[in-house]
C-alpha cells in the first residue's frame, strides 16, 4: 500500500439502483486509475418522473494510492 492516497470525487448513474450506480462509477474510475482502495458513499439522489423513479445517482469519493 501507498503511504500517500488521492481521493477523487465522482458521480454513478443507473436506472436500477444507487448500489448498481456506485458500482459503475468505480468501474468506470477503473479504466484510468489503478490501485483503488476503497470508497465512501456521500450522497444518492434520484429523478422521479410520474411518480417512479427512474434513475439513481450515487454520488463517491474514491480513494487510490499514488506511486512514488
Amino acid at each position: 500500500m501507498a503511504d500517500v492516497a488521492k481521493v477523487i470525487e465522482l458521480v454513478g448513474s443507473s436506472s436500477t439502483g444507487w448500489e448498481d450506480a456506485a458500482a459503475r462509477a468505480v468501474k468506470a474510475a477503473a479504466v484510468t486509475l489503478h490501485g483503488i482502495t476503497g470508497i465512501e458513499v456521500t450522497n444518492m439522489t434520484a429523478k422521479v418522473e410520474n411518480g417512479e423513479i427512474v434513475n439513481y445517482k450515487t454520488t463517491v469519493k474514491v480513494a487510490f494510492g499514488v506511486d512514488g
